[in-house]
């Protein structure tokens, strides 16, 4: 009689899976619509709060994908002489510079206002 084969241990066999292949982590990820500038309405805010008293310009409203932020945030802080950071789909620059950034918007093709006070 032969001897019984031994398992080869194959811990990637799946007996089940409700939601299809997990090995792809793109498939997680939430869709971001890439419009086109002069589709997205963005409003520039500056803000203080919570930054220990230290203002900071806030871009809000995208609907671009990461990599489309953070090219643009390089532009930015180019142009403002500033650091900054994308946060949640928006863009934060160091400083007060509403009024720069709001011109500067405008002629990439975004619909840019400022907003506060």
């Amino acid at each position: 009689m032969a001897p019984k084969p031994k398992s080869s241990g194959n811990k990637d066999r799946i007996a089940y899976s409700e939601f299809g292949n997990h090995d792809n982590p793109d498939a997680l990820k939430r869709a971001v619509p890439d419009l086109p500038p002069n589709q997205q309405n963005l409003r520039v805010e500056t803000s203080r709060s919570g930054r220990k008293g230290k203002t900071v310009t806030i871009i809000r409203g995208f609907q671009a994908k990461p990599e489309t932020l953070t090219d643009l945030l390089k532009k930015l802080k180019t142009l403002c002489g500033a650091g900054g950071t994308v946060k949640e789909n928006e863009i934060e620059v160091q400083g007060d510079h509403k009024q720069k950034i709001v011109q500067f918007l405008v002629q990439l093709g975004y619909r840019a206002k400022a907003s506060g006070g």
